[in-house]
């Protein structure tokens, strides 16, 4: 097993020879003559424990613990003083700072050994706490997004499609989102809450939805429903993941001249994840076979984008949307009907 790395932190030669000899045995002992050198010890590789003087020339230990606990990559890192410096109010200002313990020269051999090994597994056990966490918690969202995802393949398996048709689109959303220059995060919750566009269609009547022929009027007006009915069944949460699939369910049928469904939104009114997931959708739809249509060719389906852009589709977003054609068919053909 690896040892643990100390770094010793005292202006004092005769301090530093005294720490090393009693940690030497079992630590790699690292040493630094002030703060400066410790500071730029610490920030090429991270010790395991840092042993710090306070009285020290220049930058004394409290600025140095100050400015480790500062820093995102140094903050974890345990901090022991070891000072002449017995007075309550300055193990206050240390533990204040962010120290975990407090030695009072002249050392002891046993007491700096046991803390040491103290804090060191202490540390180790908050790590192995934290990468635990970190682990539940991703298997947690993972859940989570399952769970979205199934449910989004419901709604489109009761429209006599395939639980393809989500994959594809949520992965030309998230194309088209990055080329967007959209954040990280951002693309990131579009892939995962693409899926629940359609989800209203749960509640709309078999006899409309599966209709092979055209709707009428008021068929069409309850065709119409679904999304309002996707918003309602989504509601509202605090959660962003769920707040975008919300506003996806119910923009996502919005045209860009204002003559789409529910609320005849204009142009930039439509949130951009709803004009990123009309083109998505629809491009889908169209190259896909379906048992009431054959798939039209990826040159007819964009000539239709592309003669609706700024009427049913938000123009820049075609534009784009062009540009990363070649990544979108290699898309499709991975996830191809069988």
């Amino acid at each position: 097993m690896e040892k643990a790395t100390i770094l010793v932190v005292d202006d004092t030669p005769e301090n530093i020879d005294i720490l090393v000899g009693i940690l030497g045995d079992d630590y790699k002992v690292k040493v630094a003559i002030d703060g400066p050198r410790a500071l730029a010890l610490v920030a090429k590789a991270q010790p395991d424990l840092i042993l710090l003087d306070v009285m020290m020339p220049g930058m004394n230990g409290y600025e140095v613990c100050k400015r480790l606990k500062q820093e995102p990559l140094t903050c974890h890192i345990p901090v022991i003083f070891v000072t002449a410096l017995s007075e309550t109010a300055d193990e206050t200002q240390g533990f204040a700072l962010g120290a975990v313990d407090y030695i009072t020269k002249p050392v002891s051999a046993p007491i700096v050994k046991a803390r040491v090994k103290t804090h060191l597994a202490l540390y180790d056990q908050k790590r192995l706490l934290e990468q635990q966490v970190k682990e539940r918690t991703q298997e947690l969202e993972d859940t989570r997004f399952e769970i979205i995802r199934r449910l989004g393949r419901a709604a489109e398996y009761k429209d006599n499609e395939t639980g393809l048709h989500v994959v594809r689109m949520s992965h030309y959303a998230r194309l088209l989102a990055i080329k967007l220059g959209l954040p990280s995060t951002f693309c990131d919750i579009l892939y995962n809450a693409a899926p629940m566009h359609d989800i209203g269609k749960i509640g709309t009547p078999d006899a409309v939805l599966k209709k092979p022929g055209k709707l009428d009027g008021e068929e069409w007006k309850i065709m119409q429903q679904h999304a309002a009915i996707g918003a309602e069944i989504i509601g509202e949460h605090s959660d962003p993941l769920l707040q975008m699939a919300r506003r996806i369910a119910l923009t996502h049928h919005e045209k860009w001249d204002g003559s789409g469904y529910p609320d005849g939104l204009v142009g930039e009114e439509i949130p951009i994840e709803g004009r990123i997931i009309a083109i998505a959708d629809v491009f889908d739809a169209l190259t896909s076979q379906r048992p009431y249509k054959q798939p039209w060719t990826i040159e007819a389906t964009m000539e239709l984008l592309e003669s609706q852009a700024g009427l049913h589709f938000d123009p820049k977003l075609v534009e784009e949307f062009k540009q990363i054609l070649p990544e979108v068919i290699a898309i499709r053909n991975t996830y191809l009907e069988h």
